[in-house]
């Protein structure tokens, strides 16, 4: 396992001592992923700040029917976080790192992706390449596309992405994971015990590099280095309209927001969407109750044709 600064507390040695994972090599660097049951592969994608933990609660309802992957990625959760000369933190690089790990592991078809925040670029972007490996496709508030253009990219994240202040702000304080964890629930705060848990990995400066290179990643217009493959990836979505898709959304998200989900609906119209009024970014923490058995239950069906649902 990937050494890690942790701050002890039950929730995250409860997740250590149910879910202790595994390592790849990734050219020297350590990639640690959960790899647990059998049956048709499901892969998890966390987004930015969070790491596998977001998915405990997904990976023990869906692994007693399939075999359930969960990257952490490098710099993120139990993985490596090494600086900038061992390791380019690009989406490039982020998509390269899934179709490699999924290689190793002989996961090659039949591929369910489930994904959240960034983990929904980097998935649609390995889908839009790959899709004659992709079986269905779980949504969570993100995006596989440019920013929507009634979208207004908020200003607490142009802080983060464009000045020193925000460097300071996301590895000094470690104010973009411990504020996500407060503000990324709605219909109830997390306690504390829990937010220290997302927050464990990143004891300090060095271990918060990828939470501000993945900020400072964001494509806004021609020029930053992951504008390109978002470019592309948005126009080969069409190629996975065949493929079943669940939409669940937090509505009360203040970045990934109604303009996303009306962009993924234009895309997918087919899709069978949830709306969940009252949750936040981590839905997954704000409506596991009703959405763990959602996404449970849109997995274990036979494919078909999507239908639209509670949108």
């Amino acid at each position: 396992m990937a050494t890690t600064t942790t701050a002890a507390n039950p929730e995250f040695a409860a997740f250590l001592a149910a879910h202790p994972g595994r390592d790849w090599d990734r050219d020297g660097l350590t990639l640690h992923y959960l790899d647990e049951g059998e049956g048709p592969p499901v892969v998890m994608l966390h987004g930015n700040p969070s790491w596998s933990f977001y998915y405990r609660a997904l990976v023990e309802a869906v692994s007693p029917t399939h075999r359930v992957i969960v990257p952490d990625h490098i710099g993120c959760g139990l993985s490596d976080k090494p600086g900038d000369a061992r390791y380019g933190y690009t989406l490039e690089n982020r998509v390269g790192d899934l179709e490699r790990l999924l290689d190793h592991l002989g996961v090659d078809e039949d591929v369910s992706l489930v994904v959240h925040d960034w983990g929904g670029m980097i998935g649609a972007a390995f889908a839009a390449r790959r899709p004659e490996r992709i079986a269905k496709l779980v949504v969570m508030n993100t995006a596989g596309f440019h920013m929507p253009a009634d979208k207004t990219f908020p200003w607490a994240l142009r802080v983060c992405r464009d000045t020193a202040l925000g460097a300071w702000l996301v590895r000094g304080l470690n104010a973009f994971v411990r504020g996500t964890a407060w503000i990324g629930c709605k219909n109830r705060r997390m306690s504390k015990s829990l937010r220290d848990a997302y927050a464990a990995p990143y004891g300090g400066w060095a271990d918060r590099i990828a939470i501000h290179r993945f900020v400072q990643d964001i494509p806004l217009e021609p020029g930053d280095r992951a504008y390109d493959l978002v470019t592309d990836t948005q126009e080969r979505l069409p190629l996975l309209a065949h493929v079943p898709m669940l939409i669940a959304w937090g509505m009360r998200d203040f970045v990934f927001d109604e303009p996303f989900l009306r962009e993924w609906r234009k895309r997918f119209p087919d899709a069978e969407v949830h709306r969940f009024p009252n949750a936040g970014h981590y839905i997954l923490e704000d409506e596991a109750a009703a959405l763990v058995p959602l996404i449970r239950d849109f997995l274990d069906r036979p494919s078909e044709p999507s239908v639209d649902g509670r949108g």
